[in-house]
């Protein structure tokens, strides 16, 4: 038989989230943002329940094909826009929109030779500092793609660096660099991440934010966490990770488990090994010592790791779920077949990390099976 673990994927909790973002942006549209393979969750396995979106962004020109094949004739942004000239040849065959946001960009589509102009959307740097035109560079870089007969729609874009931290001023000046520079410039703008979605939403989406472009909060983790759970937003958790207990041990009082003794029991008490380690995707840095051990649902009980990660094993505490045996499954995140839930956003906390990263984590030898709507 197979090794006992999955991913399980809940569509209906992704078509949740999309509503939720609808809900904090009333009036503008929606990208559903699929980048990464859809945040670990597959592309395949989030179309159904994410058709509802008013367009995909993502970066891979080969996912903006998965999508055109799975029967999306929509719109399409690459977020990163062209990694080179022959990449505007995809763009014209499949009808993708792109970001613009250096010079060379701008320089290969001025060499592209189409029959169809094209929709790029210009980013400014308005304070992240990776990608985009420096607000006093981004008028011209304007003017340039307003003058090429392969542009036939420009809309205005920026990123907000702090649109996640407590102080709500933390985006201010961030917005007024971007006011400043596309001031008197038409077009639709785009400028809502997740976390400025829900935060700002009701006042961006109203004054600028023609497009916004949620991304974590679709797939039911907090773009704030831990000043906001998932549940404090209304989001559902889109991606369980299970897995069943393979071996039962007990430990004396004073034993240890696992590489490095890096918990010692206490007391005489029962362990489960668990047929999940990092080659999984599960963190190798979630703790396990005495003082603390990353959460767990066994059977959907609340319990925690004992003992390091190893690559294919966890251990866990027994204690609280005395019935467990071999066969009993453990959620390391989302939801349990009791209905109990365990917050992908807790246990990358734990390990000292993001959703994201857990998320895009899952490791290609994890099945996935999609359950909910389809």
């Amino acid at each position: 038989m197979p090794r006992p673990i999955e991913a399980l994927v809940h569509a209906d909790a992704l078509a949740a989230n999309l509503a939720v973002a609808r809900g904090a942006v009333a009036g503008a549209r929606v990208w559903a943002v699929v980048k990464a393979n859809a945040y670990g969750h597959g592309i395949g396995n989030v179309y159904a329940a994410l058709k509802g979106a008013d367009g995909f962004a993502l970066l891979d020109p080969a996912e903006a094909e998965l999508l055109r094949d799975l029967g999306w004739r929509g719109p399409i942004l690459l977020l990163e826009g062209c990694f080179g000239p022959r990449d505007l040849d995809t763009c014209s065959r499949l009808n993708l929109w792109h970001t613009v946001h250096h010079e060379a960009q701008i320089d290969w589509l001025a060499a592209h030779k189409t029959g169809q102009p094209q929709h790029v959307f210009l980013k400014c740097n308005s304070g992240m500092n990776r990608l985009g035109f420096a607000p006093a560079a981004y008028r011209g870089a304007w003017l340039r793609l307003d003058a090429l007969p392969q542009v036939r729609g420009i809309t205005l874009m920026t990123h907000l660096a702090n649109a996640d931290a407590l102080d709500p001023a933390s985006i201010d000046a961030s917005l007024a660099a971007f006011e400043a520079a596309t001031a008197e410039l038409p077009g639709e703008r785009s400028i809502c991440n997740s976390a400025a979605a829900l935060r700002f939403g009701a006042r961006l989406a109203a004054s600028a934010g023609d497009w916004v472009r949620p991304g974590i909060l679709l797939y039911g983790s907090s773009p704030d966490y831990p000043a906001h759970s998932a549940d404090d937003w209304g989001l559902a958790p889109t991606m369980s990770l299970r897995a069943e207990v393979i071996a039962v041990q007990t430990l004396a009082a004073g034993a240890s488990v696992g590489y490095g003794s890096s918990f010692t029991a206490p007391q005489e008490m029962r362990i489960g090994v668990v047929a999940c380690g990092y080659a999984d995707g599960y963190p190798r840095v979630a703790p396990g010592g005495n003082e603390r051990g990353a959460p767990v649902l066994l059977d959907g009980v609340r319990t925690r790791i004992v003992g390091r990660v190893s690559m294919d094993m966890i251990t866990v505490d027994l204690t609280p779920v005395p019935e467990a045996q071999v066969g009993s499954v453990a959620t390391l995140w989302g939801v349990a077949d009791n209905g109990a839930v365990l917050s992908i956003d807790e246990v990358a906390h734990a390990a000292g990390t993001v959703g994201y990263e857990l998320m895009c984590a899952r490791a290609p030898r994890v099945p996935v099976r999609v359950v909910g709507l389809r």
